[in-house]
């Protein structure tokens, strides 16, 4: 979308998945994105303690591709966490002790 909110575009059509968080890379060529499966939350959900996957997608468009499967969910990627070259980024991943 532009800065003002306007022309919202759906870049994603992935078939049993919700995808959030998309982030954006500083030379604004990839996004990375997490995906939950349809069904583990609502759409209007982002919840901790998931299964999720990571998501890369050229920014023009295009199919993701899975770069990670992990245990996370809310804050595995919730703030954009590119390094300044575009080449890695950080996210969290994490086990719930018992």
């Amino acid at each position: 979308m532009r800065a003002d909110g306007s022309e919202q575009t759906q870049m994603t059509f992935e078939e049993g998945w919700n995808i959030w968080f998309p982030h954006i890379s500083p030379d604004r060529k990839w996004v990375v994105a997490l995906g939950y499966r349809k069904g583990d939350v609502r759409p209007e959900e982002h919840l901790p303690h998931k299964d999720v996957e990571l998501k890369l997608m050229p920014a023009e468009g295009g199919p993701l591709t899975t770069i990670a499967a992990l245990f996370g969910g809310q804050g595995t990627i919730n703030v954009n966490s590119w390094a300044p070259d575009s080449r890695r980024f950080a996210f969290v991943r994490y086990e719930i002790m018992p």
